[in-house]
């Protein structure tokens, strides 16, 4: 999920991973989101190179040995 937030003047990206079983997804989520920032950077590089990805966190974990966590 991409957002374009002008007040910031970002795009803020959600990635969002669903598992049936006992292992987390934090990891794959955090690569989605990642990969998703790489690609825009990627592709907007030739108008603006001083983009700058930051702030690649787990917003949210559900489930698991650890049960609920949110930020």
């Amino acid at each position: 999920e991409l957002n374009v937030n002008q007040e910031r003047n970002c795009i803020e990206i959600v990635a969002i991973c669903k598992l049936v079983g006992q292992t987390g997804v934090e990891m794959e989520a955090l690569m989605a989101a990642s990969a998703a920032a790489l690609t825009l950077y990627d592709m907007c590089k030739a108008v603006d190179k001083g983009m700058v990805i930051q702030q690649v966190q787990l917003l949210e974990k559900k489930g698991g040995k650890s049960g609920h966590w949110q930020r």
